[in-house]
């Protein structure tokens, strides 16, 4: 299943609003416990807006290129993924 547009916008405005929240706090000199549980949980939004569009990618951009006749092309971007995940 692909992602929608808005699907992934309505997750940037959530990410967004935590990291808002988290320069407020900083701003704010709260405790720096509660400022890393915010970071945490912003982690945790971005990885899973990546496991979504990654999973997009996988299921229908995949097998269209290879219909396409571009399995190089889609192998290459699969590879870069992959290495820039390890980094």
């Amino acid at each position: 299943m692909r992602i929608t547009q808005k699907e992934a916008l309505n997750r940037l405005t959530t990410i967004e609003g935590h990291l808002k929240g988290i320069r407020r706090m900083i701003e704010e000199d709260a405790y720096c416990v509660d400022i890393l549980k915010q970071t945490y949980a912003v982690q945790r939004a971005i990885d899973k807006l990546d496991d979504v569009l990654l999973q997009g990618h996988l299921s229908a951009c995949v097998p269209e290129g290879i219909a396409a006749g571009r399995s190089d092309e889609v192998v290459a971007e699969l590879s870069e993924l992959f290495a820039l995940a390890r980094r």
